[in-house]
């Protein structure tokens, strides 16, 4: 298979694990996922995931109930650990060695994220699960997944969502609703488009970054974003959009 890419940094949202569930993690959409991760591994790909945890607490939400929102961010980055391990052993059950490395000391449970460790695990052929956010309260799981993109030279970030693209508005509301191609960080910034927070978005546009956006609920499609440039939304910089 002719690939466009040599490592990947995938963003998952704890939502998505969650299927047709109100809360926690639906089986069949972890072990689901967890298939085309190993898919694509396969193909000399080097994969590493970062995954929300929404679906069990999300900081935002527990700051509006009355929590310190410092607090609220811990409890969220813990929410994250536990989507990690559960997909560290879908991942492992199908024969893939898997590695999560946690922002926050776990030693009992994970290893901390060391960068070089991390760049031996992919090079070794495990995928790379980093936990926990980047440590800090304040930050948003996307930021820490183009963060840790950036870090260990990723070739993009391809951020799975509900929806197969960004929209000019909610597809899910407006039946109108447009989908771009190509947009450039600059384009979703000025438009304020649902791509991912405005932190995220500028460590992206500062480190040349190019984000993918697709559905995750289309089976199959992480192996098929891997050879098939067309599928979803890409944001590059602007002098990249006629290529």
């Amino acid at each position: 298979m002719t690939t466009i890419y040599k490592r990947v940094l995938v963003k998952l949202s704890g939502e998505a694990l969650m299927g047709e569930l109100d809360f926690g993690i639906d089986s069949s959409v972890l072990n689901r996922v967890a298939a085309e991760v190993v898919e694509v591994t396969k193909t000399g790909i080097q994969v590493a995931l970062v995954i929300g945890g929404g679906n069990i607490f999300r900081g935002a939400g527990l700051v509006q109930s009355g929590i310190k929102r410092v607090s609220g961010d811990h409890m969220g980055m813990l929410a994250t650990v536990m989507n990690s391990l559960a997909m560290q052993d879908a991942i492992e059950k199908q024969g893939v060695n898997c590695r999560v490395m946690s922002a926050l000391s776990i030693n009992r449970m994970c290893e901390d994220y060391d960068q070089r460790r991390a760049m031996e695990h992919l090079q070794n052929g495990r995928v790379v699960i980093f936990a926990a956010g980047t440590g800090n309260p304040f930050f948003t799981t996307d930021t820490a997944g183009c963060l840790r993109a950036i870090e260990i030279e990723a070739d993009s970030v391809l951020k799975a969502t509900r929806v197969d693209g960004v929209y000019d508005s909610d597809p899910l509301k407006n039946p109108d609703a447009v989908r771009y191609k190509k947009l450039s960080y600059d384009e979703v910034l000025k438009k304020n488009l649902a791509v991912m927070d405005m932190t995220a978005i500028i460590l992206c546009r500062e480190n040349k970054m190019p984000l993918r956006v697709f559905n995750l609920n289309d089976p199959g499609v992480l192996p098929a974003v891997m050879k098939d440039a067309t599928i979803g939304t890409t944001v590059v910089r602007e002098e990249s959009l006629s290529d």
